[in-house]
């Protein structure tokens, strides 16, 4: 029996989508629901920003459209492939082929250098990079001369370019950022962000980050907001002033309620 994935479509213009998802934690007295029938697609080719106040289930939503987590009901497609119908083994050759992920905590092995580290998922995975496209993404992070150095040889913010270079790497259809500037300071976060930004403009990236940090969300495309497990709001072209003006209302509405 195969465990091969079916072959990814030529574009269906939606990298991702979660439909009617629902997230239950316990039961009883202790039952949580962290999410409560989301619906969203992440289109091709565009930046989103998942935001809301803490516990809200952004990344929940964000843990379950990438597969690292089950829903409790609903469904989650990548491309056209459903990932409710995936065993572990497709599961995890999914997430490796065609997702790539970038975390507050770098995630970098300390004895590998920069350059091993971006190419470890694909080392792993037994396939060679495509050189051209490899150059290209080291080259748009500017670590072209800092390939041979090992993580503690870096910056905080080195480090998170290292780590964006590995997301972008392996050419995944989408790209999940968990508050991927967490860590950094601004200058180091802006410029992270702008790599992000850079690779949805310049290489037709798909990204999805989750951040609560209303200048970090500046540089999506859209914005969509979470409240009790809800989709609330979504704003297109958003700047800085007009998510922080939205996230005060937002939590002012929540207090009247």
């Amino acid at each position: 029996m195969t465990t091969d994935l079916p072959s990814p479509p030529a574009t269906t213009g939606i990298a991702a989508a979660a439909t009617d998802l629902s997230k239950v934690y316990g039961r009883g007295d202790t039952r949580v629901v962290a999410l409560d029938r989301v619906s969203i697609a992440f289109r091709e080719g565009e930046f989103t920003a998942i935001m809301g106040p803490s516990g809200c289930g952004k990344s929940t939503l964000m843990h379950c459209a990438a597969g690292l987590d089950s829903p409790t009901s609903g469904s989650v497609h990548v491309g056209t492939t459903a990932l409710g119908g995936l065993g572990d083994r497709q599961l995890t050759q999914l997430r490796r082929d065609r997702i790539g992920f970038i975390f507050q905590a770098f995630n970098l092995l300390p004895t590998l250098s920069a350059l091993e580290n971006i190419t470890l998922p694909m080392d792993i995975a037994g396939r060679k990079p495509d050189r051209e496209w490899l150059d290209r993404v080291v080259s748009m992070v500017g670590l072209t001369g800092r390939l041979d150095h090992r993580p503690a040889q870096l910056s905080g913010g080195q480090q998170q370019r290292v780590a964006v270079a590995r997301a972008l790497a392996s050419r995944p259809a989408i790209v999940f950022g968990d508050e991927p500037t967490g860590n950094l300071d601004s200058r180091a976060g802006s410029e992270v962000l702008g790599f992000l930004r850079d690779s949805v403009r310049e290489l037709g990236q798909t990204v999805v980050m989750v951040t609560h940090d209303p200048v970090a969300a500046g540089y999506a495309d859209r914005v969509v907001f979470l409240s009790d497990g809800r989709l609330v709001e979504e704003m297109v072209h958003p700047t800085p002033d007009r998510v922080l003006d939205l996230m005060k209302s937002l939590g002012a509405r929540s207090h009247d309620g």
